[in-house]
């Protein structure tokens, strides 16, 4: 089980390393319009300054699917800091997508 000082431990290694993001889309589709704007909302104010985020259009370039191993989109890989992360939707759900970014810990239950 995750406690918080491990995600404080994560943080502190992945501080000022730049997160690599990307974000597998299909062309203009609302819900790949509404994934890129969670993203960036998130970004400007959990990574101030240290993140790139890379989209990646699956209707122009359907080979880049592989890749990644991309089943659904959209869908966020983040690349770095290790190890790989995956996340399905339109990120809308901020907490969700926070810990599974490990930018936040899970909500004690």
């Amino acid at each position: 089980m995750q406690t918080i000082r491990d995600y404080d431990q994560d943080l502190a290694e992945a501080a000022g390393e730049t997160w690599q993001l990307r974000l597998y889309v299909a062309g203009q589709s609302p819900k790949s319009l509404r994934a890129f704007a969670n993203l960036k909302e998130m970004c400007d104010e959990h990574l101030v300054g240290c993140y790139e985020i890379e989209v990646i259009d699956l209707i122009e370039h359907p080979e880049r699917a592989r890749s990644d191993d991309i089943l659904a989109i959209p869908t966020l890989v983040r690349r770095l800091p290790a190890p790989l992360r995956k996340i399905i939707g339109d990120l809308s759900n901020t907490e969700r997508v926070l810990v599974g970014l490990r930018l936040q810990p899970p909500r004690p239950r």
